[in-house]
């Protein structure tokens, strides 16, 4: 188990799921798996970015450490997000995990072409799906390196 960084803060993760259902769960396991994990929730792409990029109710929000995005949302869809946050200079360096119930080969192909950092299946299972939660912290904010953050949460270089 991670513990928060070397200044005391928590690991921020943006969770872009418009399922109230699977934000609960999403949120229930990283609870069990990685306490020190504060998961930051947008239910839909405009919300996202605006988290993102600070704007509107969001000119606070955290840098987030990893983002977990759904592909299939309303107003602005995982796609776009995605190509939004790998063309933007700061954004770009967020590790991007695609997490979806799509199976479709062209979901797959279409996120990699937009440099998502993985694409994992959501699975149906509770069980299968705490798992998987773990095995992201575990990796992603545990083994992975990950851009260090400056004091404004801009990169350092």
């Amino acid at each position: 188990m991670r513990i928060p960084r070397k200044d005391g803060t928590n690991i921020e993760v943006l969770l872009v799921e418009d399922s109230p259902g699977d934000v609960r769960l999403t949120q229930e396991a990283f609870h069990g798996a990685n306490p020190s994990v504060h998961l930051n929730i947008a239910t839909d792409g405009v919300e996202a970015m605006a988290f993102l990029r600070n704007e509107g109710a969001y000119t606070h929000a955290p840098r987030p450490d990893l983002i977990l995005l759904d592909l299939n949302m309303p107003r602005m869809d995982g796609r776009q997000v995605l190509a939004q946050i790998k063309q933007h200079g700061v954004l770009k360096t967020i590790p991007t995990v695609s997490l979806t119930t799509s199976d479709a080969e062209a979901d797959v192909e279409k996120s990699y072409q937009l440099q998502a950092n993985c694409y994992l299946r959501k699975p149906v299972e509770l069980e299968v799906f705490e798992r998987l939660v773990r095995s992201i912290s575990d990796f992603w904010l545990t083994e992975a390196r990950l851009p260090q953050q400056g004091p404004a949460g801009e990169q350092s270089n």
